[in-house]
């Protein structure tokens, strides 16, 4: 096998067989010195789905078929993929239509090529919302200054990494795994090819606000202390401004002067600090708290079913 090819879905009812036939008609054919296959992922769709893939499957021989006992989120789709895959390379796709198949090609063609084990889509633009634009900017600017270097600006959705470097992805084992990050910890060569993200032409996305929060602390918190080390230094400023304020009162005191003038000074003072120990137990409890997920060692996901 040349190229295994990902698709996750959920709730994709309508875009998955049409999906098919344009990689069929525009890949597989225009790469026909290649061997495909294909593997859905059916992350706990609750409408037709599942049944959609199906079909596909019963039309074609290259298709492989997963489904899960639950929703458990893109990443573990895509690495439940990983275990199955079979292909020297793995290409990883939504099934929403978003990636433009001249991408693809240009993704196919430089693994072919043997440009470098890693061949990522940069996103340079996407077709979506000011807030999704500007909420996804700043995540992944975060990213590239706390925990990777070399994360993108718009970051990237897909990818074709040899099996090779999806060996050692598979190894870490991470109980939350922030799949972008793993792919670029590696330290495999990397190749980046610039597109703009298509409009979704059928349903809705699930890649909720709060998702995106999730994935934002697994980024950090898995592979940077930085905020740790933040609130260090923010306590040490703070014990040292203690300090001086402390010495100012004293001497005020023995000045006979009022160093301060009723209770709103002090409200402040403990609301604030209270606010911010507060904070950083929230920080320690989720470091903590993935600690704690690693040890119990739980299957990324639950395979109800598989169709091979």
């Amino acid at each position: 096998m040349d190229i295994s090819i990902i698709i996750p879905v959920y709730f994709n009812e309508g875009s998955i067989e049409k999906t098919y036939t344009m990689l069929q008609k525009e890949i597989f054919n225009v790469f026909a010195d290649l061997k495909f296959e294909v593997i859905f992922i059916d992350d706990g769709s609750a409408d037709g789905s599942f049944e959609e893939i199906m079909r596909i499957k019963n039309a074609h021989e290259n298709i492989r078929v997963i489904q899960f006992s639950r929703n458990f989120g893109q990443v573990a789709a895509i690495f439940a993929g990983y275990e199955l895959a079979q292909g020297n390379g793995i290409l990883n796709i939504a099934a929403d239509l978003q990636e433009p198949l001249e991408l693809i090609k240009d993704l196919i063609l430089s693994f072919k090529k043997k440009e470098a084990p890693i061949v990522l889509g940069q996103r340079i633009d996407r077709d979506e919302s000011m807030f999704r634009k500007l909420s996804s900017r700043f995540f992944y600017r975060l990213m590239r200054k706390l925990s990777f270097s070399n994360m993108p600006d718009g970051g990237f959705d897909v990818a074709v990494i040899s099996d090779e470097v999806r060996d050692s992805i598979l190894e870490l084992n991470e109980s939350n795994p922030f799949w972008q990050g793993q792919i670029l910890w590696t330290g495999y060569p990397v190749k980046f090819i610039p597109y703009k993200r298509q409009k979704r032409e059928a349903g809705t996305s699930k890649w909720t606000f709060s998702k995106k929060i999730k994935y934002l602390l697994d980024g950090v918190l898995n592979y940077s202390y930085a905020p740790l080390r933040l609130f260090s230094v923010i306590g040490i400023i703070s014990f040292l401004l203690g300090l001086i304020y402390s010495t100012v009162i004293i001497i005020q005191y023995f000045m006979g002067d009022s160093p301060f003038e009723g209770w709103a000074p002090i409200m402040i003072v403990v609301l604030l600090f209270s606010g911010l120990q507060l904070l950083v137990l929230g920080l320690i409890g989720e470091y903590l708290w993935r600690t704690l997920e690693q040890t119990k060692n739980r299957p990324k996901f639950i395979i109800k079913r598989k169709v091979i």
